[in-house]
């Protein structure tokens, strides 16, 4: 039976002199053998220098330094045409001015961005191939489209998980699903160097694949894009509609021509009996995947999954005895990838039209303006601009008085604008991407979510902020330019605020150039200027080995862009003087990091990378699986993250506890704290005495009963009364703590468990006071209420050391900026 799929190589010759097919150039057939992606890059490289329907073009590289391409693919006149389709089509985004001269949509396909998902790319060079190839069926579709193709979004994890198949795979393939091949090592393909999960971080972009890919993606901004995707062994394949829920601004035609598209696969697998699904897992919500980033910003975006994953290797036997080879699978994924084209050809004027409208009407947006308040922390909102600077949204100043919702209280009052506040107003081309990110509340019409349910930037960023049904003017503003000091002549010592990342990559700075450095515990006053707790100190009279003292150190802070205050004397007007008990010397911290089996892998990156690439700071990463030998005297500071730390028995928390008590600091992040819980190690529990226990007990018990009787069909409903899937907490923080140093009397926590913590014995830091202090997102009924008087951060002495329990992972994918100062401040200010 005839299907999209060509078996290439079967092809009479003479109709493809013009390029070779992936089996003449890598001497092997498609699906044989999993490609490196140095072998990739060849071929496509090779395609754009020998078809005159195909150019490449890198557009970054990994942090392994692997190159990311993307190809066009189109006739010969309309790669001639590029540049001027390019900008037409931001022209009709409204993004670029004037009037559209060209008709030709985009279809964006992106492949691996999950590197052990390891088909998909496998499957670009079948899709090019039969694209670029003389004598093609498909080659008069070129004149109506053009197609973009990323044949692998994550080239550090995809060759992660290649190398391991080529290390253990059998020859030939062995498909029993318990042999090694189909078991990965940690950490697996998926994620990339830092082991970030690529599809969570469109939105965010803190890596810099994520930043690259977007930057050209914008410039683009194609009518379809399709993530290409794996997932288990025993699913079949899965293709758009989505499930519910989609988000409410998703439009009618967003939301029908999914189904077209869906039925376009459809014809095509029925006629091979293949099986497949829709409408079932993959929903349109959380606003930084493949799909629902590009459906924001304008576009029909779809994931497409087929069975397989980091399991399937070349083979693997599935539960009814079937062998799935990667041949199926790219076979596959070539069909809806070429079926998706063939959708947007026949589609094209319309695809277009829709296209002009998602930005042109801008009426279904409920708020019509979203003010920042200003207070004073330059640093926030410059971090802040930037981000929004790449999203291509657009904001300014204005003033006047508004009534809107008070994302701190969570109701709708009257407030004022001030001329440093940022103002984002819906009446520009990215609105609806804006509205998605900055709204307060996100409306769910079903509670069974693929990821978590709140987001919004406001709480991330830690900035009082309201959303506004009113129009406003808004007008440009400038970005403020850094303007390098003067040394003085001389000095008693610098100050520097405590208050930022910024702030806190100054420390680090310092620190890493030998520069001994002091901080207050109280706040103080010089000369009318106010230095709150954490200010840092560098006083001439600690550094008397630094010739050129005055110099150095302005050399350092114009490194970080910091402006240092000057003083000349150790006599405060107000607060401790630099001589006080109350002005702490800081001890430069020697730091180690947990990693390897055991330990979450997402968890243990967000840390990684917020070390080497956000704070710039030493880490020396430590396995568990030789953690036993590791002298550990020779670090200040142990980072246990996220994870089960199955092979952590007694021995070993028995060894960090004594080294805790010897002085060390155990800084120990959600999962982790299970091994803490309810021992002799803590007096962190989930119960604050004996009776509170049995109560929760017997609450527990009837909760089960209530579970037994609950229909089968609605056991997965039960199931998230107890689960909060990234719901936004109002915290209440003890700032006069060191982990608390920087921050307000409240912070915003984003949960994404349901554990409960009760309030220790020692210092409660950041608290959630009832259940009422949800402010965003979905938490089912028993998280609610469990989630009253719990415990979000807090320290607790041990002997001559500390444990930091932090509850909230605020690294949590590295987009929640405002919880970052705090890592910093358990790593560097507690217990100095």
């Amino acid at each position: 039976m005839k299907t999209l799929f060509s078996i290439l190589s079967y092809l009479p010759l003479v109709i493809f002199a013009q390029v070779q097919s992936p089996k003449e150039f890598l001497g092997h057939e498609l699906g044989e053998k999993f490609s490196r992606h140095h072998q990739v890059v060849d071929y496509f490289t090779y395609l754009s220098e020998n078809s005159e329907k195909v150019t490449l073009q890198q557009y970054g590289k990994t942090y392994e330094d692997r190159p990311l391409l993307i190809s066009f693919v189109s006739s010969a006149e309309n790669l001639k045409n590029l540049e001027q389709i390019r900008l037409d089509n931001l022209k009709r985004a409204g993004i670029e001015e004037g009037t559209p001269n060209t008709n030709i949509p985009i279809v964006w396909l992106s492949y691996n961005v999950h590197g052990n998902e390891s088909s998909s790319t496998e499957a670009s060079m079948a899709t090019i191939y039969e694209l670029a190839r003389g004598g093609s069926d498909k080659e008069p579709w070129l004149d109506k489209v053009v197609i973009a193709i990323d044949p692998c979004i994550n080239p550090d994890g995809r060759d992660r998980y290649v190398n391991f198949f080529w290390q253990y795979g059998g020859q030939p393939y062995n498909p029993d699903p318990n042999a090694i091949e189909h078991n990965e090592v940690w950490p697996g393909g998926r994620a990339n160097h830092y082991l970030f999960d690529l599809n969570r971080d469109w939105a965010w972009q803190t890596q810099i694949e994520s930043q690259s890919r977007i930057k050209i993606y914008n410039s683009w901004l194609p009518q379809i894009h399709v993530d290409f995707h794996e997932q288990g062994i025993n699913s079949p394949y899965y293709f758009a509609p989505a499930a519910q829920p989609y988000h409410e601004l998703i439009t009618g035609f967003q939301r029908d021509f999914q189904e077209e598209i869906g039925r376009n696969h459809a014809k095509y697998f029925d006629e091979n009996n293949w099986f497949y699904f829709t409408k079932q897992f993959f929903d349109l919500l959380y606003p930084s995947y493949g799909d629902t980033y590009p459906t924001y910003n304008g576009a029909i975006g779809m994931t497409y999954e087929q069975a397989g994953h980091g399991r399937a290797g070349l083979g693997i036997i599935k539960q009814e005895g079937d062998t799935l080879t990667l041949s199926d699978r790219i076979q596959h994924h070539y069909t809806t990838g070429i079926s998706t084209i063939e959708i947007a050809v026949n589609n094209a004027e319309r695809l277009l039209d829709e296209f002009g409208q998602f930005f042109g009407d801008n009426s279904r947006l409920k708020y019509k303006t979203f003010v920042l308040k200003y207070d004073g922390n330059a640093d926030k909102f410059n971090s802040l601009k930037s981000w929004l600077d790449n999203q291509g949204i657009e904001y300014g100043s204005s003033s006047g008085r508004l009534k809107g919702y008070d994302y701190k209280t969570g109701n709708s009052s009257d407030f004022s604008i001030s001329e440093n506040d940022l103002v984002i107003s819906t009446n520009q081309p990215k609105a609806t991407l804006a509205h998605i990110l900055f709204e307060p509340k996100t409306k769910l019409v079903d509670s069974v979510t693929y990821d978590i349910t709140a987001w919004g930037v406001p709480y991330a960023y830690g900035i009082q902020a309201y959303a506004s049904t009113q129009n406003i003017t808004v007008n440009k503003v400038e970005q403020v330019t850094f303007n390098p000091a003067d040394a003085p002549d001389k000095v008693y010592a610098y100050i520097s605020k405590w208050n930022s990342m910024d702030d806190a990559r100054l420390l680090a700075g310092l620190l890493k150039e030998g520069v001994k450095i002091r901080f207050t515990e109280k706040p103080m006053n010089y000369k009318g200027e106010s230095f709150g707790r954490g200010s840092l100190i560098i006083a001439k009279r600690d550094n008397k080995a630094i010739s050129n003292f005055e110099d150095r150190i302005i050399k350092i802070a114009n490194q970080y862009q910091r402006r240092l205050s000057i003083i000349q004397t150790g006599f405060m007007d107000g607060g401790p003087d630099i001589g006080s008990s109350e002005v702490r010397y800081l001890k430069k911290p020697k730091i180690a990091l947990l990693g390897h089996e055991g330990t979450s892998s997402l968890a243990f990156g967000a840390t990684w990378h917020f070390m080497e690439q956000e704070l710039e700071y030493p880490v020396s990463i430590l396995g568990t699986d030789y953690f036993s030998r590791v002298d550990l005297a020779k670090y200040d500071v142990l980072i246990m993250q996220s994870g089960w730390y199955g092979s952590f028995g007694e021995r070993e928390m028995k060894k960090i506890m004594e080294w805790v008590s010897a002085g060390g600091k155990l800084i120990a992040v959600e999962g982790a704290l299970n091994k803490l819980k309810d021992s002799d190690y803590s007096s962190l529990s989930a119960y604050v005495d004996d009776e509170a226990k049995k109560e929760a007990e017997k609450e527990g018990k009837e909760r089960e009963e209530t579970a037994r009787l609950v229909p089968y069909e609605e056991q997965e409903r039960e199931f998230i009364k107890g689960f909060a899937p990234g719901a936004i907490y109002k915290v209440k923080m003890d700032n006069t703590n060191p982990l608390a140093f920087g921050y307000d009397e409240t912070y915003y926590t984003l949960k994404t468990g349901s554990s409960r913590v009760a309030y220790l014995d020692g210092n409660n830091v950041g608290i959630v006071m009832k259940k009422e202090d949800l402010l965003s997102g979905f938490a089912g009924q028993y998280a609610k209420e469990d989630m009253a008087e719990s415990l979000v951060f807090g320290v607790e002495n041990k002997g001559r050391g500390q444990i930091v329990h932090i509850v909230d992972n605020p690294l949590f994918r590295s987009f929640w900026q405002n919880g970052k100062l705090l890592m910093v401040n358990a790593m560097f200010f507690v217990g100095q």
